[in-house]
């Protein structure tokens, strides 16, 4: 397993649509596997393969207090959605911003598994915001884009303070 390098907003390439998985083969299962060690090192609750600069439609979450429910997502796909609520969401690619982001408050979720095996599940509340979030980063959104183009401008300017900071 490695931890890969999280690819931080407003980086061109979290914009990239991820494209379907074709096989399910040990290339995604070592892929999921080091996003699963990276998500937990980083610490996160959810991470999109986009976002380790890998463009394939993969999805890792674990909302468990022990962080030992891990969910392996490939090619999701939301089919049935219902409610609306509000949370306040962060994203390991855009670091230490949170912002609430009004998203469905439950969802019907399509995959696959690690063993190429397909799969529907019914999630409501976090594990549904973070899913959506996710499935988000896949086609190329990230969170802020529901914001204002105040808050984003601010964001952005925030995020290179920052760097310029840290070098």
């Amino acid at each position: 397993m490695a931890i890969l390098k999280i690819l931080h907003y407003p980086n061109p390439r979290l914009h990239k649509v991820a494209s379907k998985v074709e096989l399910v083969d040990d290339g995604i299962r070592k892929l999921i596997s080091d996003m699963a060690e990276t998500m937990y090192a980083a610490p996160g609750v959810g991470l999109a393969a986009t976002q380790v600069d890998v463009h394939k439609q993969v999805i890792v979450v674990d909302v468990s207090e022990e962080r030992n429910k891990l969910m392996a997502f490939i090619n999701p796909e939301i089919t049935a959605s219902s409610g609306e609520e509000e949370c306040e969401e962060g994203c390991l690619s855009v670091p230490g911003i949170y912002e609430n982001v009004k998203r469905a408050e439950k969802v019907t979720v399509s995959a696959l598994n690690e063993k190429g095996e397909s799969f529907t599940v019914d999630v409501d509340g976090f594990l549904a915001v973070c899913i959506q979030h996710e499935i988000d980063h896949l086609k190329g959104k990230v969170f802020v884009q529901y914001l204002s183009q105040l808050k984003q401008t601010r964001i952005r300017s925030k995020l290179k303070k920052r760097l310029r900071e840290t070098l």
